[in-house]
């Protein structure tokens, strides 16, 4: 790989380098620049990447990394972040968020390669200011599990959570994940962004069985951000818990009852276990 002497090098190292999760307009300056200037790009897919670029007008040798990539893949681009610049992106959006990049960050920090973050386009965060669901404190939970039973369960563990919850998704899972979310949070407030950035842009919120009604009859397709409102803490007095305790001790663990009256009041799962035990020596 050569430099063009005509434009001023970059330092060797890795660029972690935001792209644009639809409308190419959402590029920023200073990406650009970097890609202008970087010996390399590493990327998810070759052909991806190379439309952006070729829309950029750059021309930049392209390194496969993703999924499937190998540790010997990982090795080649640390070794050359030695003498070279290397971009780092994703096929949309910010590398290492649901991806693979952070392997290679970790790997790069150990090496004590030089590291810097671009910031721009992430949809999670798109769709959480989208949403107009509370985004004091959130938190992003990527890919939901394919099976159905670590699903639901996922879900269950997260129900507690006294935030908003981002999830991606595809289309061809939405309405599965949706009739869940119905059964395990059915008074939170949900909402699906999806085409985000794009011509059809859209954000539908209401509750979780209303939205798989509304998908079921028209299905969606490309990725798409899952969102659900925080809790409502119910207003619980400490008689209260401890009958709703009492009444899941009758057929669960400690553990267990503590768990599902947090899911159900907003209450410390910690504390209504230290509880749940004190009413069973009783």
């Amino acid at each position: 790989m050569t430099r063009n002497p005509e434009i001023e090098s970059l330092s060797p190292g890795l660029y972690i380098v935001a792209t644009p999760i639809g409308n190419l307009g959402d590029i920023t300056l200073r990406s650009v620049d970097v890609l202008s200037r970087c010996d390399a790009v590493a990327c998810e897919d070759t052909r991806v990447t190379g439309k952006l670029l070729k829309h950029l007008g750059i021309s930049k040798p392209l390194l496969r990394y993703n999924d499937h990539s190998k540790d010997s893949d990982r090795r080649r681009i640390l070794d050359i972040l030695d003498t070279q610049a290397v971009a780092l992106v994703s096929d949309a959006g910010t590398p290492l968020i649901s991806d693979p990049g952070y392997r290679l960050v970790q790997d790069a920090q150990e090496a004590g390669r030089m590291i810097t973050s671009l910031p721009g386009a992430c949809a999670a965060v798109v769709g959480l200011t989208l949403s107009g669901l509370p985004n004091d404190r959130f938190l992003f939970a990527g890919f939901l599990p394919n099976k159905d039973k670590a699903r639901r369960e996922t879900l269950e563990e997260l129900a507690a959570v006294d935030a908003s919850l981002i999830f991606y998704e595809s289309g061809p899972r939405l309405v599965k994940s949706l009739e869940v979310l119905g059964e395990v949070m059915p008074a939170r407030d949900v909402a699906v962004a999806r085409e985000l950035t794009k011509l059809h842009e859209e954000c539908r919120r209401g509750p979780a069985a209303e939205l798989a009604e509304h998908y079921t009859r028209h299905p969606p397709k490309g990725e798409i951000v899952l969102l659900v409102g925080p809790p409502a803490a119910m207003k619980v007095d400490a008689v209260d818990a401890d009958a709703l305790l009492l009444a899941a001790l009758e057929t669960s663990k400690a553990s267990q009852a503590a768990a599902g009256v947090a899911r159900k009041t907003g209450m410390d799962r910690k504390q209504l276990y230290a509880r749940a035990m004190e009413l069973r020596g009783k």
